[in-house]
């Protein structure tokens, strides 16, 4: 039952009406077609004004704290899936303005051009078949970080400042081993096109995180790896590492260089972990064309919070086996 569901995971919330009001983006998000505006969504429950106003005072304004709604989706996650992962995914949330927290220009790689977009990145628990997203981070260059009335204008907290991008899924990683009751898996990701991709490797070592990581081709451990047909040291006294390439299709050239502080396992075990990264890529165009990820159209630092936390638990709902989709609308709670 979805209300058991949206129970257990937002019973953190303090007020009883912000419970209920994150049951109703929740059935929204599960049972709206088409855009997922927070008026569609209020529409499916009321055709009042008041219902708009107050889903979207909980979205964008209501102080909730989306940290231990996030703990709970991912003790629920940990419980449903049995991680042998925990991946890293940048996600792109393109924006038409500049008005939105964090919207700048930046290259995509998939599509070959600038795009004018929020970049976050979320982290996931993967299994054999299906990766859930357990948490988030908003990436937020200096020009919106350094300059006070921006930062008041979309209320970004005193506390938050820029970091580099490996920082913050650095923080991703340290948030989930600080509260996981599991065993840690391998970290994976692919930095291949930041900057920051050796310190992110390094990060990861000094945590003593076990990693299977896309590197840029020209990283100095990469390249030190490729020659010698086994694991190589990065540094005098240090772990050993090992790298290898991945093709998408016999015959084509290497697409990928990954990077791996476990130099011992088996080649079969370290391919299977480069291709975790696919079911979180997979979750995100989930997302994205069923549950209304890149629909969010508040500006502010806790709105995109608040909404990511939403499609995340609501997209951990919907891979439940028993999950009796899609919702009739009538059977929303009704609005006062």
């Amino acid at each position: 039952m979805i209300s058991v569901f949206a129970e257990a995971t937002f019973g953190s919330l303090r007020r009883t009406d912000q419970r209920r009001w994150a049951e109703v983006y929740l059935r929204g998000l599960l049972g709206t077609s088409g855009k997922k505006t927070v008026r569609r969504l209020a529409a499916a429950v009321s055709d009042r004004e008041t219902a708009f106003q107050s889903l979207h005072q909980f979205v964008n304004a209501s102080p909730w704290d989306w940290e231990p709604v996030r703990r709970e989706l991912a003790r629920w996650a940990e419980e449903r899936t049995a991680p042998r992962a925990w991946v890293l995914c940048d996600v792109v949330l393109r924006k038409r303005g500049d008005h939105s927290c964090g919207v700048h220009r930046r290259f995509s790689p998939i599509d070959g051009r600038s795009v004018n977009g929020q970049v976050g990145t979320g982290l996931f628990l993967a299994g054999d078949r299906e990766a859930l997203p357990v948490d988030w981070t908003l990436y937020l260059p200096e020009r919106w970080t350094g300059d006070p009335a921006r930062r008041r204008r979309v209320r970004i907290p005193d506390g938050v400042a820029h970091r580099p991008a490996e920082a913050q899924a650095l923080d991703l990683v340290d948030a989930l081993a600080a509260h996981t009751r599991l065993p840690a898996v391998p970290v994976v990701a692919d930095v291949s096109s930041h900057a920051g991709a050796e310190a992110f490797v390094r990060g990861l070592a000094l945590r003593g995180h076990d990693f299977v990581v896309a590197v840029p081709g020209h990283l100095a451990f990469a390249r030190a790896a490729t020659v010698l047909p086994g694991p190589v040291r990065a540094d005098q006294g240090q772990p050993s590492y090992r790298a290898f390439t991945t093709r998408t299709r016999p015959g084509r050239p290497a697409d990928r260089t990954w990077l791996t502080n476990m130099p011992h396992r088996r080649t079969e075990e370290l391919l299977a972990l480069t291709r975790t990264p696919r079911l979180a890529q997979e979750a995100v165009r989930y997302m994205e064309s069923d549950l209304g990820l890149a629909d969010f159209e508040g500006r502010s630092f806790p709105g995109w919070h608040h909404h990511m936390t939403l499609v995340s638990a609501a997209y951990a709902y919907s891979r439940q086996p028993t999950t009796d989709l899609p919702y009739h609308l009538a059977a929303l709670p009704a609005a006062a």
